[in-house]
């Protein structure tokens, strides 16, 4: 197995060849390692620009963060076990469900549970709380990025805004997943793990959370309720299924 990346330019270099293994063998988990590898360019892009309190720290962070989910691909691949979350995400490569199921189970396992955990667990000083205003300016960008990524999949999943509508009437799962709400929830469980002193109690937190975290993602993945399984199984007729064109178009301008 390769060593785990240092920079946030190894990074990228790693979610590119995910990416790629993911178009060559055909399965839909390319989806989040996309737009995850979007993100991280985003987060580059604003650590170049002077955008946090302390730059080098937040790469240092970001590549602390990314290193769960490439940690969790490569255990997989490997046969190796990986959390509950992200080895339903995993499990669900080629079922049939719409693209922003897949999208959601990624985002799911990585901000519910890695993003907390790597927030616990980042050698950052004396207290947790110095990481909270970059933390927090994560979200401006992710705003941002969000608004283009649906405009993006829109263009892959035509009748996506029927998830939209249905998220906004009903605030189920599937469709009604917030990034802001899922960080807000990251960073909250982010102080009770660092507030844990005690190891074993720290771990014992940790595998609490992968299983609530499953847990939302099993709705994800199989909706509750005769209506809604229709409406997502109807969406998913129109999208597309090639996962190297599908990925090609969310790279277009």
């Amino acid at each position: 197995m390769p060593n785990l990346p240092t920079t946030i330019d190894g990074v990228l270099s790693t979610l590119d060849e995910i990416i790629e293994e993911h178009i060559s063998d055909g399965n839909f988990l390319g989806i989040f390692a996309y737009v995850y590898r979007r993100t991280t360019a985003e987060i580059k892009q604003a650590i170049l620009d002077g955008a946090f309190e302390d730059n080098p720290r937040m790469e240092r962070f970001d590549v602390h963060f990314a290193n769960f989910y490439i940690q969790a691909y490569w255990d997989f691949k490997a046969g190796k076990a990986a959390s509950k979350a992200w080895e339903l995400s995993f499990d669900n490569k080629d079922a049939p469900i719409t693209i922003m199921q897949h999208l959601i189970l990624g985002m799911n396992a990585h901000i519910h549970l890695d993003l907390g955990v790597a927030a616990a667990t980042f050698p950052s000083g004396t207290s947790i709380e110095s990481t909270k205003v970059d933390f927090m300016k994560v979200n401006d960008i992710l705003k941002r990025l969000t608004n283009e990524m649906q405009g993006k999949i829109s263009k892959v999943s035509p009748l996506l805004f029927v998830l939209d509508w249905l998220g906004k009437e009903k605030d189920e799962q599937v469709a009604g997943f917030s990034i802001v709400k899922a960080r807000d929830f990251a960073w909250n469980n982010a102080v009770r793990l660092f507030n844990t002193k005690n190891e074993n109690d720290r771990l014992i937190g940790i595998q609490e959370l992968d299983q609530k975290v499953t847990a939302i993602g099993r709705i994800v993945a199989h909706p509750p309720g005769r209506i809604l399984k229709w409406l997502v199984s109807f969406v998913r007729l129109f999208e597309e299924k090639d996962i190297g064109v599908l990925i090609g178009r969310l790279k277009a301008d």
